[in-house]
């Protein structure tokens, strides 16, 4: 899959996406553009997923009829996105459904240190979701 990062998608995570063909905006030169004309170029381009930390652009922008799949992660930073690369790697293959995935909520640093309770897991799987478009 030919997958698009966002200026602010952590770069160590494009190692973690082996089999998939990784670019990120800035190497294009499409950094300046925001986020609707970006996702214009990017589909035109060819592009089948975007990743962003932009939890705004869902309701900033119309993505329904989009042929590009965009997948909004719930935490930029990549010491805390590291931990749940699973998910990630997941919803990039889910990705191919065309559905936005992301619940948009940031994850709290207290779920991350608090014992694994049952109301622990439920913060900490707020990372990715899914969500019908």
């Amino acid at each position: 899959m030919l997958i698009l990062f966002d200026h602010s998608t952590p770069a160590p995570l494009q190692y973690a996406l082996k089999g998939h063909v990784v670019t990120e905006a800035v190497e294009r030169g499409w950094d300046r553009l925001v986020n609707g004309a970006l996702l214009d170029v990017a589909e035109a381009a060819g592009f089948e997923i975007f990743v962003t930390a932009d939890k705004n652009i869902q309701y900033q922008q119309n993505l329904t009829g989009r042929k590009i799949a965009v997948i909004v992660l719930g935490n930029a930073q990549w010491p805390v996105l590291r931990r749940y690369l699973e998910r990630v790697i997941a919803a990039v293959d889910a990705g191919r459904s065309r559905r936005l995935l992301g619940s948009g909520q940031p994850l709290r640093r207290k779920a991350l240190r608090a014992p694994p309770t049952r109301r622990a897991r439920a913060r900490a799987t707020s990372l990715i979701g899914v969500e019908n478009l």
